[in-house]
């Protein structure tokens, strides 16, 4: 099983595919990548040599942001976000949605389960 960026990637997948259990990397990095690397998209993982492995973790720490470092610099924006207490950081704040939805009815995911407000009776 290869390790890269801190991942194992599983070994019984093509190359192109297993690339994408990196967080930070999709389908069209990963073509990329290998395009870089000069490794076919349709070998599979255990049939990659250490050189090719090797080849590819080097261009994934040159050119991407990936893992660890990705989520520090998203969280680092959202913090930033709600510290100057821009509308964006409010809602994110709040747990609503930010990107202009309507949330009067709908936006159950952003805002979770329902909390039932009725009356008591006596």
């Amino acid at each position: 099983m290869a390790r890269i960026s801190g991942v194992d990637i599983p070994k019984d997948k093509r190359a192109v595919i297993a690339l994408t259990y990196v967080y930070g990397i999709g389908a069209t990095a990963s073509v990329n990548i290998l395009k870089k690397a000069e490794i076919s998209q349709d070998i599979r993982v255990k049939d990659l040599t250490e050189e090719e492995v090797t080849k590819i973790r080097s261009i994934i720490d040159k050119d991407y942001e990936v893992e660890g470092d990705l989520r520090r610099g998203i969280n680092m924006n959202l913090k930033r976000l709600m510290d100057i207490g821009s509308y964006r950081g409010l809602r994110h704040r709040r747990g609503l949605p930010v990107r202009g939805q309507r949330s009067h009815t709908n936006a159950r995911t952003r805002k979770g389960p329902r909390k039932t407000v009725g009356a008591k009776s006596k």
